[in-house]
């Protein structure tokens, strides 16, 4: 006797198990770019390193981490981390404290004496590097590691640049910056320091060298037509901090004035109250108008720093100043009032904006300079084949950030033309926006916040002003992290899914689907958490 006709099918065929024939739209796996990725100057993969870190695997975060930036103990101190400007989780509550966690795999590294990953096989290849600031020393690592033979020549004593010389020892600690900057030099960078480069072409000449990467910093302090008699103490800003580095610190008095509203302004009055002055920042707008970032006004202002906003100086005498009140216009634009005042002072500080010395690039042919600034291709060369230039010598933001992510990007573009090649960056996935997330699924998280020097401490020492996480609380920063467009297996799409279509790979391996039992209802699309599959409409 025949078997009935439901238990003689075939089980292989589409009748029998294959009901994914019956779909319209499949779902498919796809990683997004989350924003902070997107954000981030220096070209990090936040998420990627977060997500080691959340796992308690501080090295494999760290050298995750460093495939991208060299400097995370730095950065995490001097970063302004605008990544958690855009953190998705802000929405939710408080953004992840990216910046913390770096720092906390920085000093670890530091603690555990954690190396850097080895450079490739010798290209046979030499790199003049100009400057050993962020933007040369983040160009030579990434050289270095591509297999190339790279020299660093540098006119001042300590490696570091505009960090050594311009951000004060309460942001960064000099047995940090000195840490981070030989890591480098032990994966075989050459650091030539006193050494200055006074003419590009011939350096390249003597040396051999088969390309170059310009990275001076804007040492130069930008002076004011400010009417002064002989015996008035006028300095700039940066020979100040410069100064702190040396035997000889500067003698400013006690009444200190600083003319200027950025953050240079900030760290010099800030500098001038811990040698035991009674600074007054001097700037002619106001607080929301002033280039310098928010919390750091408001740290000096804990520290008793006093500030005249809509002031500007008129005169400078040998022990006093005198200033023009200002007020705004109906467009917002400070303009002078008439009304003057006259203030004590042993010296001014300006810190109006920094320059570069470009005496290097005299007679250079193909090169442009215009407004202080060397112009630069997408691939960072300048007009002259073979010399690439970054940092505070391009037209950008001046700041760490920009000047690592700099060095990253020209030493990419070095190492394709030293191969006669053009470097072409991988296209970036879609956006990861917030509103593709099933937020309900993440805990309640507060941010951790870390902990400040008192008051006291803070205006009497140039100890560290900003501590850092511990073990305990950088872990938990680190898992508040929604893992924004990238799976991070957490099984609901397994777990949900009504026609047992999603396979499990294994740890680290993520899933697929198996189409013939898929039928195309979308609920891993509606339930994953991070919003990493999404729908297709399906080819007829």
């Amino acid at each position: 006797m025949d078997k009935p006709f439901a238990i003689t099918l075939n089980p292989g065929s589409s009748l029998a198990n294959h009901t994914g024939s019956w779909r319209t739209s499949r779902p498919v796996y796809l990683d997004r770019l989350p924003p902070c990725n997107n954000q981030c100057p220096a070209g990090e993969d936040i998420q990627g390193w977060l997500f080691h870190a959340e796992s308690g695997n501080y090295e494999k975060a760290w050298q995750h981490l460093t495939r991208d930036n060299p400097f995370p103990a730095i950065m995490g101190r001097v970063c302004y981390h605008s990544c958690e400007d855009v953190c998705n989780r802000a929405k939710l509550d408080a953004p992840v404290g990216i910046n913390s966690v770096e720092r906390f795999l920085g000093d670890e590294a530091i603690k555990q004496g954690w190396k850097l990953a080895p450079a490739a096989a010798e290209s046979g290849k030499h790199v003049l590097i100009v400057g050993a600031g962020p933007s040369g020393m983040s160009a030579a690592y990434h050289l270095r590691r591509l297999g190339h033979r790279v020299t660093v020549h540098d006119a001042g004593p300590f490696m570091g640049g505009m960090m050594r010389f311009g951000i004060p020892k309460y942001r960064l600690p000099r047995e940090v910056l000195d840490a981070e900057m030989q890591r480098v030099v032990d994966l075989g960078v050459e650091v030539r320091l006193n050494s200055k480069v006074d003419n590009i072409l011939a350096s390249m000449k003597d040396g051999k060298f088969d390309a170059a990467f310009l990275a001076v910093g804007a040492h130069i302090g930008k002076r004011a037509m400010i009417p002064a008699g002989d015996a008035a103490k006028i300095v700039d800003a940066i020979s100040v901090l410069r100064s702190m580095e040396g035997e000889d610190k500067p003698m400013l008095g006690r009444r200190v004035v600083v003319y200027g509203g950025g953050n240079t302004a900030i760290d010099v009055a800030r500098t001038a109250k811990r040698m035991g002055a009674e600074p007054i920042i001097v700037y002619r707008r106001t607080r929301e108008k002033a280039p310098a970032h928010d919390f750091e006004i408001e740290e000096a202002l804990q520290e008793g720093i006093m500030v005249k906003w809509l002031s500007t100086i008129k005169q400078a005498g040998e022990s006093s100043i005198t200033i023009e009140k200002m007020a705004l216009d109906d467009k917002g634009f400070p303009q002078p009032t008439g009304e003057f005042e006259t203030m004590d002072a042993d010296s001014v500080v300006l810190a109006l904006g920094q320059d570069v010395d470009l005496g290097l690039l005299n007679d250079v042919p193909g090169l442009e300079v215009s407004d202080g600034v060397v112009k630069v291709g997408p691939n960072m060369m300048t007009g002259h084949p073979g010399i690439f230039a970054g940092g505070d010598m391009v037209p950008a933001q001046r700041n760490v950030t920009v000047a690592i992510g700099h060095g990253k990007k020209a030493a990419r573009h070095i190492d394709a033309w030293l191969k006669s090649a053009a470097y072409d960056a991988p296209p970036k996935h879609e956006l990861a926006l917030f509103e593709r997330l099933n937020t309900w699924y993440y805990a309640d998280a507060p941010k951790t916040v870390r902990p400040m020097l008192d008051i006291i401490r803070r205006q009497s020492t140039f100890d560290e002003v900003q501590g850092g996480l511990d073990e305990t609380n950088a872990l938990f920063e680190a898992r508040r992290c929604l893992s924004c467009g990238n799976c991070f297996e957490c099984d609901n799409c397994y777990g949900v899914c009504p026609d047992n279509a999603v396979i499990k790979l294994g740890p680290g391996k993520r899933f697929e689907f198996n189409l013939d039992y898929c039928k195309g209802c979308g609920m891993c699309v509606a339930e994953c958490p991070c919003g990493a599959i999404k729908m297709v409409e399906e080819e007829i």
